[in-house]
């Protein structure tokens, strides 16, 4: 089983691929997606979404890095990942998946799943235009409103030389809301010569089991559940290992989101204030913790004073574990007597 890191546009950043890969557990990342229209790239926009161009195509932690191009017209995204494919990246992506209404209606994503014979086209197109050693991807849905092509997009895709197909189990209108359809991809998976990735809905070990079996598919995408749990994929791996792995607990998370915001912050006045709360509020679905940080930072705008109360913050967390850790060594060192009434 392969686990990849999806391409989540404003939040799974170079800095955040980074510090994911670190920790580990991750065979491959996919960058945010550029947007492709009538224009030839220059390289440095490609370099801009993938720093890791600089470093072979990979993350400091030596995990590659698929460039992600998003785009309806076939000869404009040809010319472009011609381009791009000079800069030497380990693998193009495709994207067809995006359910954002200003990218639909900029004939992007999502809605291109209505025009089956498009998706055929761009994948071929772009197929063509780069060396035939690095491989071209696809992201899907389902469809934008049904499953009705589903079929279809997948077997064009397939015969206009992808090398993979990764098929989020929801439509572009069911948007991220529960439940994911993992079922309704057992059937194109089944049939599929090339290997087909499973996303959407996958937060545990459990769940990772159950899409798997419910999909046919053998490789696992996480996208929102990386944000919630940054150790997932090892969590994920030490299950179907059945190995142990120790769980990062509150303050090592802290430490990890200072040293992102911290590498991150030059990017624009808000973005420190911005991405902070935005994990925070995917942390807190596992670690409660983050919704007491959120509310303690969440009217800050300026980055120094979101490093203030979040350093702060850490120095709390850190005195209360001093804390436990005396208690627990206290009652250590009791002998069982003293606790006799």
């Amino acid at each position: 089983m392969r686990i990849i890191l999806a391409p989540m546009e404003g939040v799974i950043d170079f800095e955040m691929r980074d510090l994911l890969t670190q920790i580990g557990g991750y065979d491959r990342c996919v960058t945010e997606f550029v947007r492709v229209t009538d224009n030839l790239l220059p390289n440095r926009v490609f370099q801009r979404f993938c720093p890791e161009l600089s470093n072979g195509g990979m993350t400091p932690a030596g995990v590659p890095v698929y460039l992600q191009l998003l785009g309806g017209n076939p000869k404009s995204m040809a010319l472009n990942a011609a381009r791009a494919q000079k800069l030497e990246p380990p693998g193009i992506d495709i994207n067809f998946g995006c359910p954002s209404k200003t990218v639909n209606k900029s004939d992007g994503g999502s809605v291109l799943l209505k025009e089956p014979s498009r998706i055929g086209a761009i994948v071929g197109a772009v197929r063509d235009a780069v060396d035939p050693t690095i491989p071209v991807t696809a992201k899907i849905r389902l469809g934008f409103s049904n499953h009705d092509f589903l079929e279809e997009v997948v077997d064009n895709i397939i015969t206009a030389g992808a090398d993979e197909v990764c098929i989020h189990a929801r439509t572009r209108e069911d948007g991220y809301k529960p439940p994911a359809y993992w079922s309704s991809v057992k059937q194109v998976a089944i049939k599929s010569t090339i290997p087909v990735i499973i996303n959407g809905e996958i937060w545990t070990p459990e769940d990772a089991q159950r899409a798997r079996k419910a999909s046919g598919c053998v490789d696992i995408m996480l996208g929102r559940s990386a944000m919630r749990c940054p150790d997932l994929a090892l969590i994920i791996k030490a299950d179907q290992a059945s190995t142990q792995h120790q769980a990062l607990n509150w303050p090592e998370i802290l430490e990890m989101m200072l040293r992102y915001l911290h590498n991150s912050e030059n990017r624009h006045p808000n973005f420190v204030s911005n991405r902070s709360k935005q994990w925070l509020v995917f942390l807190q679905k596992r670690y409660p913790e983050a919704a007491e940080l959120f509310q303690r930072i969440k009217r800050l705008k300026v980055a120094e004073e979101v490093f203030a109360e979040i350093t702060v913050y850490q120095k709390v967390v850190r005195a209360d574990g001093l804390e436990v850790a005396m208690a627990k060594q206290k009652y250590a060192t009791q002998s069982p007597s003293a606790f006799i009434l």
